[in-house]
């Protein structure tokens, strides 16, 4: 499961999926967040201050037929995104294992992985990976391409490695 503004989350999660063969699910707000960068960060910095989780598109998948969830996301204002906590907050959790991954401008994970423990306190969360994407802030949005794209799959390996996940690709 991933949100991704500038795709290049989509981008790990779709590496992601290439190697483990998983499913992939996309976490969309129901209502689109602004274009602009700096009144969709003013906007985050509301939601989060009032604990708002926006509701999501479409019906979210069974997770009671996983083992693994991968949730991945950009870190927002060094949060977590409002969009992911309304998925980490809806019904069907059981005892899955969830690995969370992330992509930033150059800041990291923020708090991001730790809300995630705490948000999910009944599930194992593993250590994420956090690889810098692009940098929205000065127009530069999908950045996981080419060479950069080839070493964040070397990242992405290792990372899944690490976690005993097999690759299925």
């Amino acid at each position: 499961a991933y949100l991704s503004r500038t795709r290049n989350t989509e981008a790990v999660a779709r590496m992601i999926q290439a190697h483990s063969g998983g499913d992939l699910f996309e976490i969309r707000p129901a209502a689109a967040y602004p274009q602009n960068y700096q009144a969709c960060v003013d906007q985050v910095q509301r939601e989060n201050s009032r604990s708002y989780l926006p509701p999501l598109v479409g019906t979210l998948p069974d997770l009671s037929a996983y083992d693994t969830v991968f949730v991945g996301f950009p870190t927002w204002g060094m949060q977590l995104p409002p969009p992911v906590k309304s998925f980490l907050a809806a019904a069907g959790w059981h005892k899955q294992t969830i690995l969370p991954f992330n992509t930033h401008a150059g800041y990291g994970a923020g708090h991001s992985f730790e809300t995630i423990r705490s948000m999910r306190p009944q599930n194992k969360v593993l250590s994420g990976l956090s690889l810098e994407g692009g940098y929205e802030r000065r127009g530069i949005m999908l950045a996981i391409q080419g060479e950069k794209a080839r070493a964040a799959e070397k990242q992405v390996s290792n990372w899944l490695n690490q976690h005993h996940i097999p690759n299925q690709g």
